[in-house]
């Protein structure tokens, strides 16, 4: 059985955020042959071309950790018809590596009415090259349900939905 080291990013900074709560319940969900890495996009400087050459430490450990996943997993909110300013701020950093193109990506989408930010956040990653796995793409409705990531994991069909696209996804990394 191959492993999988796969870098999951939340678009959300809210402390209650459904994104972050659907990352962290794949993490606990996934089999002992994925480990979903959690990465952290809060601590990031705004995104200014100046300063690429300069040794940002967070920056420097999303690069880091990108480039030893598989696959990286994303999950947005939609603000204003978009993709979070805090995730666009990340991907807008990790433009010009070299550890972003045709990576495997899985996106995952908390409110199944939150349409415009899935079609732009698709247009910004194929503008950067990365490989939308259309086939792991989850749609889960826990927009005002009150789920935590406790109440993700018990909850069959949101664990189940999540845990397909993520067989999915590992299975589509695998034969590339």
């Amino acid at each position: 059985m191959e492993k999988f080291k796969i870098l999951a990013l939340s678009g959300s900074l809210r402390k209650a955020s459904y994104n972050s709560a659907a990352i962290n319940a794949m993490k606990v969900l996934a089999p002992s042959n994925v480990e979903i890495v959690i990465g952290e996009i809060g601590c990031l400087p705004l995104f200014n071309p100046d300063r690429e050459s300069e040794n940002i430490p967070s920056l420097e450990k999303l690069r880091a950790s990108l480039n030893e996943s598989s696959g990286l997993i994303l999950a947005s909110p939609e603000y204003a018809h978009g993709i979070s300013g805090p995730l666009k701020n990340a991907l807008d950093w990790l433009v010009s590596g070299i550890e972003f193109p045709y990576k495997p990506i899985m996106l995952i989408n908390t409110s199944p009415r939150a349409t415009y930010a899935q079609e732009h956040l698709r247009e910004v990653l194929g503008t950067m090259s990365g490989n939308i796995i259309e086939s792991a793409y989850v749609s889960i409705p826990l927009l005002s349900s009150g789920l935590g990531c406790d109440g993700i994991i018990e909850d069959r069909g949101i664990a189940g939905a999540l845990l397909a696209g993520l067989s999915q996804f590992c299975s589509e990394i695998e034969d590339q």
